[in-house]
């Protein structure tokens, strides 16, 4: 049975999409069974697959059309994706007038639980409609965040959203862990925000940090994830090591 990851912060330029599609893509490498969801209306993590974001059917159509899962994947050298387009923007609007709609996702995901090790979700970045149904549907939050004080900040307040979804709307939802991202230890707030976290939240935060990258930056624009862009690179290496550590915790 799949296990299903949400990969969620509300604060844009973490890393979130560049996690996602780097980890997805280094578990398929790896020889696991793998699924990414393109839940973000700029589409970011469909074109670091090499999917153009206007591939219909996509998520909207599993949100809004009723279009079966199954029916809206495309299989990549990376791994299979469930594609965004622009049209997934006027959802959360969309969304409102349906009934149960937190639940949506969801129930969507329940024919694929057989045909997967590992279900990504790759949610915006903001606390709203699209990121409740990644959060309802999944197992466990993936937090990557950047080491600075603002993150620090809201990472509070993304944790208390995801304890009351899970008292709510899904009580099995966990945190998978955090991920330091774009990380510099020469930077000494760096180490203060990595000590902090691992202070108050010990083995949740991930051992294996993620260094900043220009490769990694550079990969989208090829159409594939940065392991594959260049491995050899400190970015690549570190989320081929990430993987390692992900599938053993």
């Amino acid at each position: 049975m799949s296990k299903i990851i949400a990969v969620a912060n509300q604060k844009g330029g973490v890393g979130k999409t560049t996690t996602c599609v780097n980890l997805c893509a280094a578990l398929h490498a790896l020889g696991k069974r793998v699924l990414m969801i393109d839940s973000d209306p700029q589409g970011n993590a469909s074109s670091g697959f090499g999917v153009s974001k206007n591939t219909r059917p996509n998520v909207y159509d599993i949100l809004i059309n009723g279009k079966a899962a199954e029916d809206c994947i495309v299989k990549t050298e990376y791994g299979d994706l469930i594609p965004t387009g622009k049209e997934l923007a006027a959802s959360t609007v969309e969304l409102i007038s349906i009934e149960n709609r937190e639940f949506v996702l969801s129930k969507a995901l329940k024919s694929l639980y057989l045909d997967y090790d590992y279900i990504f979700i790759d949610c915006p970045p903001s606390l709203e409609l699209l990121t409740i149904n990644a959060l309802v549907a999944a197992d466990s939050v993936l937090i990557p965040m950047q080491c600075e004080y603002y993150a620090l900040e809201g990472i509070a307040d993304l944790l208390t959203s995801i304890r009351l979804c899970s008292k709510r709307l899904n009580k099995r939802l966990e945190i998978e862990g955090i991920l330091l991202t774009m990380y510099d230890g020469r930077m000494n707030l760096t180490t203060q925000v990595e000590n902090e976290l691992r202070k108050h939240l010990g083995n949740k935060v991930y051992q294996t940090v993620i260094p900043r990258s220009i490769r990694l930056s550079e990969a989208p624009s090829h159409g594939m994830p940065g392991i594959v862009y260049d491995r050899t690179n400190r970015g690549s290496k570190a989320y081929l090591s990430f993987a390692e550590e992900f599938i053993q915790n």
